[in-house]
This record gives C-alpha cells, structure tokens and sequence, in this order.
C-alpha cells in the first residue's frame, strides 16, 4: 500500500508535470522523488530537464516555448491521461506555484480515502478507487 502524502511544490517538474501524481512516484520499489530530489530517477532520461534552456522551477519560458519535446509530451498526456503539461505551467504562470499546489492536491486526492490519484492508472495508489472526473479535466 502505497503512503498517504500532500502534493508539495518540490513535486513540480520544469515541464509542468506534477511528479506526486507519477506512477514513478507512487510506487514503492525503486520510487523516483522527482526532478528536483537528489533520489530522482527518470531525470537521467527526460531530455526536457536536461534542456539547456530550462531555467529553474517553472520559470520564464525559453523563446521556443513550447519547444517541440513539450508539445510532444502535452499531446501524449492530453490524449491518455486528460492533463495538459502546458496548461499546467500556464496556470503556474497565472496564478503562482502555491495556488497550482493547492488546486492540484484538491483535484488528485482520493475522495475516499485520502490518498493520490495515480494519474497514469487513473485511481487511487492507496485504496485503488477510480478517479472521478471533473469538470477541470475536459478543459484539457
């Protein structure tokens, strides 16, 4: 069973990917911490975090933003997973990191029982209830 924990802002990659919600994350063997945990696991792969022009947390973007690695990245996670990478960075952008924390940990927390929706599952790491749409989700 996987342990019950807040989405943190340390959990927010520079592509606009909430690492909490990660498979990677939730697992129990071999846990990936994120981009920015020096426990992280899939930042030795991800081309994104290791592009030159990422310039720190969700910051400015680069003048070939959205690059054509996050274009990429959005429209797989558009199309199976219903969240949008960009649209995420672009309410970052809008309304600060801490309000994206906190409407992320209302729309990926298990109204059952508390834990994480896993967002590549689409149901929750703790007690395997599937996720309720809402109305947030078709926007993207």
């Amino acid at each position: 069973m996987v342990e019950k924990h807040p989405i943190r802002m340390k959990h927010i990659a520079p592509c606009g990917m909430n690492c909490a919600i990660c498979t990677a994350h939730l697992r129990e063997k071999k846990r990936c911490e994120g981009c920015y945990s020096p426990e992280r696991i899939e930042r030795r792969q991800c081309a994104i975090f290791s592009c030159e022009h990422v310039r720190g947390r969700c910051g400015p973007p680069c003048a070939d933003y959205p690059c054509k690695r996050v274009r990429l990245m959005d429209k797989r996670y558009r199309t199976r997973y219903h969240m949008s990478v960009i649209r995420n960075l672009e309410k970052i952008r809008a309304h600060g990191i801490r309000q994206f924390v906190t409407n992320e940990r209302e729309r990926w927390t298990c109204r059952t029982c508390g834990g994480v929706i896993d967002v590549h599952h689409g149901r929750c790491a703790s007690c395997g209830k599937e996720r309720e749409a809402s109305g947030c989700d078709k926007e993207e």
